[in-house]
């Protein structure tokens, strides 16, 4: 029989890139971590893990357990819940950035919400700075939310890359004159770095278009209606990245997971599956 346990921290070693980060995410020491890994091995009879200083990375015989571990984990977690849970664990209000509620969370959530059953799961896609102030209020349960890099507080962050963009089809001659941007009203983390930085570089600039939807942010740009900036996700292929037009790089940002202080037990359930997604999106990445 496989100890779960030890299962747990295979999958978080895999998902942090390393034991440290690992021993973080399952509340254990990086030596105790380690000790685990060995006493998986050593169950197994097959090295798991391939390790190059601080970097960690599957063999062959790790990456065929990983997707039966994270199975037998889902399968667990489960079980517990249907037997230990109450008739109704009341509810967990979500805030997520809509890029992410567009391209990467649904499935998540949509799973969370099936082993869940008597859970209400509310979701809102909103600006991050609005996501962030309802949250202090108490208006949210837990957040994702987009945040100048640095930024202390909350349960994880993760590096965001943003570019500026244009218009494949039809760019925008922006080399004179006011730069036509395209964004969010004010308020955005990205609407405020594109003046920043067009300021600081001593460039005119105007909004030509806003909208608090990203769908309409996307066609704007498409189209060609001027410029904008964008996370790596929301980038789409009638999209162009500026990367040697002059432009200045725009501050760095990252993506915060954020609870209330009171949060439920739920609550924390679901935070932990989003740093799970959100570790492996940003091992993909790297």
């Amino acid at each position: 029989m496989l100890d779960l346990e030890l299962l747990r921290s295979f999958v978080s070693v895999v998902d942090a890139g390393g034991f440290t980060r690992a021993g973080e995410r399952v509340h254990r020491t990086q030596s105790t971590v380690s000790q685990q890994i060995k006493r998986l091995e050593d169950d197994i009879g097959q090295p798991l893990l391939h390790r190059n200083g601080k970097d960690v990375t599957p063999t062959e015989a790790g990456e065929r357990l990983l997707s039966y571990a994270r199975r037998l984990l889902s399968l667990a977690e489960e079980a517990r819940d249907v037997v230990t849970r109450p008739g109704n664990e009341g509810a967990v209000r979500l805030g997520v950035p809509e890029d992410f509620a567009a391209y990467r969370l649904a499935k998540l959530l949509a799973a969370f919400s099936r082993s869940h059953p008597t859970l209400r799961l509310d979701v809102r896609a909103d600006q991050s700075t609005y996501l962030k102030r309802d949250l202090e209020r108490g208006e949210l349960d837990l957040a994702l939310f987009k945040r100048a890099a640095g930024e202390k507080g909350g349960i994880a962050a993760w590096p965001e890359r943003v570019h500026w963009v244009t218009s494949k089809t039809h760019p925008r001659d922006t080399r004179a004159g006011s730069v036509p941007l395209i964004g969010f009203p004010a308020g955005c983390l990205y609407r405020a770095g594109a003046i920043h930085a067009l300021e600081s570089a001593g460039r005119a600039w105007h909004m030509a278009y806003t909208s608090s939807n990203l769908s309409g942010i996307q066609a704007a740009v498409a189209a060609g209606m001027g410029l904008s900036i964008l996370s790596e996700i929301a980038i789409q292929a009638d999209h162009r990245v500026l990367t040697k037009d002059g432009f200045a790089p725009i501050d760095k940002t990252e993506v915060a997971l954020v609870a209330s202080p009171d949060a439920s037990p739920a609550t924390l359930r679901l935070a932990d599956r989003l740093v799970e997604f959100c570790d492996t999106v940003q091992a993909k990445a790297a």
